[in-house]
């Protein structure tokens, strides 16, 4: 496992780390404490030494199957988990100071941590980044040695453009992948240019990118891939990466005829996220254990070539920059 420097933390992580979105539900199956730990533990195995979690991920089962397997393994493990998407309704008027404390308190305590390597605001609506005593917060929240780090995970660029401009965020979560360019155009290099370290999240766009999927495939009443394509529960770029599914189906052909056979066109696709120097780590996720064995073996794929990463902007240019370029 290859390692990346994550921005000002200072952390040395591995460049594909672990995402645990699909471990706490939302993606049509129960929340599992048995598999969750089983894949947090194959991932560490396996040289994953980040692991991002959040409070509303199968309503707090997600971070305390995480601090329970970090707690007991040797090996140093840093943990991220995220904060905000409890308020209820999600608004920026519900984001004060106290609120987000008691948050962080409760992750605290989910985990059985002393303290969280990283915290980050969980896709604040666009006003928050506007209000300097939110981000305020978090340094008091580090010097009482309840966090280590303050990150943001975001929908837009023009959100992670706005939260750098804070000192102590460290971190930016954002989407990023075969059908998602723009964070690569102007966002990138504003980050390395203040030392922000960049997760990528989304990565395989929901599994559009393993190229598994068909026109027959199809998704349970409680998987966000059934019943949030429009948005309605939370943002569309979530669902997909924001693209219509049939038009994804019709790009991930292009795809694989610029990457056929072996390896699948997953590992394929996070191997093109780590082709970008401002990225700190992709975090796809896992249901499954071979989900975690197939996403590790990226870090070990050969760099694509000129054809192929021409390729992949020409797949995106002709089938997906009109549905969602503007958009996030």
């Amino acid at each position: 496992m290859k390692h990346r420097v994550l921005g000002k933390t200072g952390f040395e992580v591995s460049e594909v780390s672990l995402g645990t979105w699909q471990v706490g539900g939302r993606w049509g199956d129960p929340f599992s404490d048995e598999n969750a730990e089983a894949i947090v533990n194959r991932a560490i195995d396996l040289g994953v030494n980040f692991i991002d979690t959040a409070d509303v991920y199968g309503d707090g089962h997600s971070e305390a199957a995480v601090g329970r397997v970090v707690r007991v393994r040797s090996e140093g493990v840093y943990v991220a988990t995220k904060c905000g998407r409890r308020i209820s309704p999600h608004v920026a008027e519900g984001y004060t100071v106290g609120v987000l404390e008691g948050f962080v308190d409760d992750s605290l305590r989910n985990m059985g941590l002393e303290t969280i390597d990283l915290i980050q605001l969980h896709c604040p609506p666009t006003e928050v980044y506007y209000r300097p005593e939110i981000f305020a917060l978090f340094d008091r929240l580090k010097q009482a040695g309840k966090i280590r780090n303050l990150g943001v995970s975001v929908e837009k660029v023009e959100e992670a453009i706005k939260a750098i401009e804070y000192p102590n965020v460290t971190t930016v979560q954002i989407i990023f992948n075969m059908f998602r360019h723009r964070p690569s155009e102007l966002f990138f290099s504003l980050a390395q240019q203040r030392n922000v370290g960049v997760i990528v999240r989304v990565p395989l766009a929901s599994g559009l990118l393993s190229g598994k999927m068909t026109r027959q495939t199809t998704f349970g009443p409680d998987d966000h891939r059934t019943f949030n394509r429009d948005g309605s529960s939370f943002d569309k770029g979530e669902t997909f990466s924001g693209v219509d599914f049939e038009t994804g189906l019709e790009a991930v052909e292009e795809l694989k005829r610029l990457f056929p056979g072996d390896p699948i066109l997953a590992i394929w696709a996070l191997r093109w996220v780590l082709m970008f120097d401002a990225v700190s780590c992709v975090i796809p996720g896992a249901s499954k254990l071979a989900h975690v064995e197939s996403n590790v073996a990226a870090s070990d794929l050969p760099l694509l070539t000129d054809e192929q990463m021409a390729g992949v902007r020409e797949v995106y240019e002709t089938y997906i920059k009109e549905q969602v370029h503007h958009l996030w």
